[in-house]
Formats: C-alpha cells, structure tokens, sequence
C-alpha cells in the first residue's frame, strides 16, 4: 500500500476511535449529569465549599482550582497532539468533571483506579457536562501557575 494511502488510513482510524471514545463518554449512565441551570446556584450556595461546582455554576473559566475528588472513571490516554492521561473526577458536591493531565509535561499517575481520591490543583474550563480540569503540572515557560495531582501520598506534575 504507498505510504500516503497508510497515513490516511490511520488518521481515519484515529478519528473514528476517537469519536467512538467521546459518544461512549456521553451515554455513559454512570455519571450524574450536571445540574439544570435552574439548580445550579442552590445547589452552588449550599455546597460553597466545592470550588468546581462554584465554577460551573457561574460558566467560568480560566479558573486556578484546588480541590478533591473520587475517580469515578478511567478514559483512554488522549494522544492527539499532546499525550493526556484522562479520567472523570467526581467533586464534594457530586458533580463530575475530565481530568486531562499532560503526560508530555508530567509522569502518569500510577495505580490510579476508580474509587480512588484525588487531590489536584489545575485549571477549570467550563462546559455544560462539568467541565475540564488541566494544567495539572508544572508550567515549562513559567506563565502559568504551575498544577499538580496527588494519588496515595505522590505529587505529579
């Protein structure tokens, strides 16, 4: 087969498994879906110790966040452009948000299982399903702040 045909191939091979991943993510009746609008700033005030459900109530983000939660689920490394170890967090308040943490930048997270808690500071990007927490490591320009996860008493950033 020449070589330009195999490149197509795969690159077709890998969207599809891609979007194979993501419409797997979205039916997924495991997770909690996130609150109706209507709801999110009862459910913000009465739980305004969890600064995840705080951002996502307000659709912010760019937002530096320290915070805890369990795995609820492992995703498959993200492997496009920059290689991200993804798994879904649940938050104090039960909401649910993607952990993407760059494993380019930062050593994977070892042994890491669903159940488990998770410490992280990172940053929160909104969206509608709870959102996304990365730069979970160090900033190699010094621009941002630097991130970190921590599993069973280990830092990684």
């Amino acid at each position: 087969m020449p070589r330009g045909r195999k490149k197509s191939l795969r690159k077709q091979l890998t969207l599809l498994v891609l979007a194979a991943a993501l419409a797997w993510w979205s039916v997924d009746r495991d997770l909690r879906p996130a609150p109706a609008p209507e709801d999110a700033a009862s459910l913000a005030a009465r739980y305004s110790d969890d600064p995840l459900l705080t951002a996502w109530a307000a659709r912010r983000s760019n937002v530096q966040i320290e915070s805890e939660g369990v795995v609820e689920r492992l995703l498959a490394d993200d492997r496009d452009g920059s290689r991200h170890q993804r798994f879904i967090l649940r938050g104090p308040s039960g909401t649910t948000v993607l952990v993407a943490h760059n494993i380019d930048l930062a050593p994977r997270v070892v042994g890491l299982e669903p159940g488990a808690q998770v410490r992280f500071n990172g940053e929160y990007e909104w969206n509608e399903r709870g959102g996304v927490i990365h730069w979970t490591h160090r900033a190699p320009r010094g621009d941002h702040p630097h991130g970190w996860l921590e599993y069973r008493g280990r830092r990684y950033q």
